[in-house]
């Protein structure tokens, strides 16, 4: 029970610092907290997580990881209650990262006694107090307790030195993967390469009781085309064959016979394994070498870009965001809740801290404006895409569209890209924050967690980057702290995944800054372990990630990006208006008696916005009113107007000039007309209107003389429209081959129906009328008909009486 409370305490302690809650909570919401976070699931149970490379044991895996194993195996018995075992942790987790590159030949596991289903098995192995460390020889029996490593230390170059003595401990079994590591002499090195077939043999030379040749040894044991020994300073003959005079020293070997000394800054175990790592044909086992040829063919669809190494791409960055805001959020449909919350943050950090164009830099931060003043629940993804291609048009306002690796790119499709192009990113944004300075030192680090927790799509990439940030994120109290923060932890991923398949060969994983590129950021201790200089280290990433030395070679000119905006959202536009155009006229079309009133049809057509001019003198206005004559009085029109008048007026019957028509009543076949000259006009000014023929052979078809293919094309207006220069002239064909306007109504909206001669007649006969004077013909004829029908009945059963009375005697 007490066991419990103090894990509770813990967890519910936990818990308030990162969800900032306060310390009058409830005792159920305690309760709750505690049964949450101190018994959370297994796979995040105890002070390790699979992220610190470190196997995790349970009951179901310690028979297969420590009997009859082909590697060595350190293993740690801890109680997750434990103080010294929760202060030993960060110790233990940074040992399995120095040795990370030994797993073949040395692995590490971690078992939590305090778990009650790990118990039996802690009991089973003698364990009498915590945190408990022993070494489990490769093809161990199942009966086997381990070695324990009796008080030992709290440094990991001692607990390193300790794990290669326990491997040479006498009689233990090696394990087959494991090189070895006794001195090597003059008769072997001679007979080396008659045996073997590496290309480089390097030579430590040392005295008897350094490590150094046996951790490079075992460091390099994952590498090929190379091999390591060790030569103790007693070889005097070979020692003076290379005029070695200080101890350690590094001499590479060449079948030859001839020799060279490995130059590095310090002559500790680091620099010679990332200077040996680096000789020509030195890869990782099992991935091919790379190539420069097949480099520059890249894989992909893109060319390759040469780049300079040592700076940072605007390009990349760019890149970044495309993928960010237009790939990677689209994978949400709907947007709320702490997600929202997320977005939010992280969008702010990027208007804020992005060095961008202007023309970018205002995109930003009209998108951040918009994003901050949704309050009013979740937004649509679709909502937030709109504003990202900034269709509300603000003034030049771009995000360039695709991606233009340089800096990041691969030399397969899959290698690098995003991820290293967000790593980027995330350095600039922390940078930039430190240079300008006043500003919450967490602010980027928790924009940053909380977008990968949510968005970020690599799910396992995201759990190991929560791991981090939780177990760490409170030491930064200071701007430069959190570019410190960030540069570690993305050391620690490149140690963490390095040699997986994920690595590019040609861009290898390692602790960045190289020796190379930055000599002043590598020191050693008084005991030989490297060290970083933290002194020069900010100052180096401030320099290398600085806003000033960016470059922006590869980049998309802002005119053209603004162009090819504006592009997009007229070639949208039309779209949109042509397919609401349609369905407008559709409905309308299903029932004529309602439609709009001829000011709304006029308002309709002015709504889509400022049309080019085509050929032919009138607008769209013009050509409504000439269509309803007896509306409002219009201006007399230009010479060379008249003609086109003309042949668009409304014809008389047998002398009579009929009345004009009200303006709320409308006319099918004028409305109609002035739709089919709007939608030619629009579609002609803007290149969407496929020229064809139209077919005026009344003789050889059944068909009307003239036929107008309407067609939707793609969602956008009608098409099949012959080029005239005026609406009129089109009018004066229908009218010069006897087809009148009516038909012209009827074939737009039936366009499958088959023509009936008899309409010839009939649009003679109702030349003239609307269809409401039509109706109450039809209304009145009806009555009349029903009248005379009754006054029929009525006289004949009055007549058959008369008869009836007559007949009676």
């Amino acid at each position: 029970m007490g066991k419990m409370a103090r894990r509770c305490g813990r967890a519910t302690s936990r818990f308030s610092e990162e969800h900032e809650i306060s310390v009058g909570m409830t005792a159920t919401a305690a309760f709750v907290v505690c049964l949450c976070l101190a018994f959370p699931p297994a796979a995040e149970a105890g002070l390790y997580t699979a992220s610190d490379q470190i196997v995790l044991l349970s009951e179901q895996n310690v028979g297969s990881v420590l009997v009859n194993s082909s590697a060595a195996m350190v293993v740690e018995f801890y109680a997750s209650w434990c103080g010294h075992c929760i202060s030993f942790s960060p110790i233990y987790k940074k040992l399995a990262r120095d040795i990370k590159e030994w797993k073949p030949a040395v692995n590490m596991a971690a078992i939590d006694c305090a778990a009650d289903e790990n118990v039996k098995i802690c009991m089973e192995y003698k364990i009498r107090g915590y945190p408990t460390i022993k070494f489990f020889h490769a093809n161990s029996f199942a009966n086997s307790l381990g070695m324990p490593y009796r008080g030992f230390s709290r440094d990991v170059r001692e607990l390193r030195h300790m794990i290669i003595d326990s491997l040479e401990y006498p009689g233990d079994p090696w394990p087959p993967a494991c090189p070895p590591l006794e001195p090597t002499s003059e008769a072997e090195i001679n007979n080396f390469f008659e045996t073997n077939t590496v290309q480089h043999l390097a030579l430590i030379f040392e005295d008897d009781k350094s490590y150094i040749g046996r951790e490079v040894t075992l460091d390099l044991l994952q590498f090929e085309n190379i091999t390591v020994r060790r030569v103790l300073d007693t070889e005097e003959h070979l020692v003076s064959k290379l005029g070695v005079t200080e101890f350690p020293s590094c001499y590479l070997y060449y079948p030859n016979g001839s020799f060279e000394r490995l130059v590095v800054k310090f002559e500790v175990r680091t620099f010679y394994v990332y200077a040996l790592q680096r000789l020509p044909g030195v890869v990782r086992s099992g991935k091919p070498p790379p190539v420069f040829t097949e480099l520059l063919k890249n894989r992909t669809e893109e060319p390759w870009r040469d780049f300079n190494s040592s700076r940072v791409y605007m390009a990349d960055l760019e890149s970044a965001l495309h993928y960010s805001l237009r790939v990677e959020l689209a994978l949400q449909s709907v947007i709320n809740g702490q997600a929202l919350t997320a977005l939010k943050d992280y969008i702010s950090v990027l208007a804020k801290y992005f060095p961008g164009r202007p023309v970018v830099m205002n995109l930003l931060k009209s998108l951040n404006t918009w994003l901050q003043n949704q309050n009013k629940g979740p937004i649509s993804y679709e909502a937030f895409r709109e504003r990202v291609d900034n269709t509300a048009q603000v003034p030049d306002a771009a995000l360039p569209e695709g991606v233009r690796w340089v800096g990041c790119q691969g030399s397969q499709p899959h290698f690098r890209r995003y991820p290293c192009g967000v790593w980027t990113l995330f350095h600039v944004l922390t940078v930039q924050a430190n240079n300008i300075g006043d500003s919450d030192p967490k602010e980027v680090l928790k924009a940053m967690r909380n977008y990968i927790h949510n968005f970020f799509g690599c799910r396992y990439c995201a759990q190991h980057f929560e791991n981090m940030a939780r177990e760490g994120l409170d030491v930064v109290t200071s701007l430069p702290s959190a570019v410190l923060w960030l540069w570690y932890r993305h050391n620690r991923v490149n140690n963490r995944i390095a040699g997986d398949l994920s690595e590019d060969p040609f861009f290898p994983k390692i602790q960045w800054p190289s020796p190379e590129m930055c000599p002043s950021c590598h020191t050693v201790k008084d005991n030989g372990e490297h060290s970083w200089n933290e002194a020069q280290v900010i100052p180096f990433l401030g320099s290398h990630f600085s806003s000033s030395r960016i470059l922006t070679d590869y980049l998309e000119d802002e005119d053209r990006i603004l162009e090819t905006q504006r592009a997009k959202h007229s070639r949208l536009l039309q779209e949109s208006l042509g397919q609401k155009h349609v369905e407008r006229i559709v409905r309308e079309a299903s029932n004529p008696i309602t439609s709009p009133p001829p000011s709304s049809v006029q308002e309709g057509v002015e709504d889509e916005g400022p049309q080019e001019e085509e050929e032919g003198p009138q607008d769209e206005t013009e050509a409504y009113e000439e269509d309803n004559e007896g509306g409002e009085e219009n201006p007399a029109p230009a010479a060379s107007d008249r003609g086109h008048q003309r042949t668009h007026r409304i014809p008389s019957i047998i002398g009579m000039r009929l009345h004009p028509r009200r303006e709320d009543i409308v006319d099918l076949d004028s409305f109609v007309n002035q739709h089919f000259k709007a939608k030619a006009l629009q579609l002609a000014a803007s290149s969407l209107v496929k020229q064809r023929t139209l077919q005026t052979k009344v003789e050889q078809e059944p068909r009307p003389a003239f036929s107008l293919g309407m067609e939707l094309d793609a969602g956008l207006g009608m098409v099949g429209l012959q080029p005239v220069d005026d609406f009129n002239e089109l009018n004066s064909i229908h009218q010069g081959k006897g087809l009148k306007k009516r038909e012209l109504a009827g074939q737009y909206f039936k366009r499958e129906a088959e023509f009936d001669h008899r309409g010839l007649w009939m649009s003679v006969i109702t030349i003239g009328f609307s269809d409401l004077d039509i109706s109450l013909c039809v209304i009145l004829y009806a009555l009349s008909f029903t009248c005379l029908l009754a006054m029929c009945v009525f006289f004949r059963s009055r007549l058959r009486r008369r008869r009836f009375k007559f007949a009676l005697p």
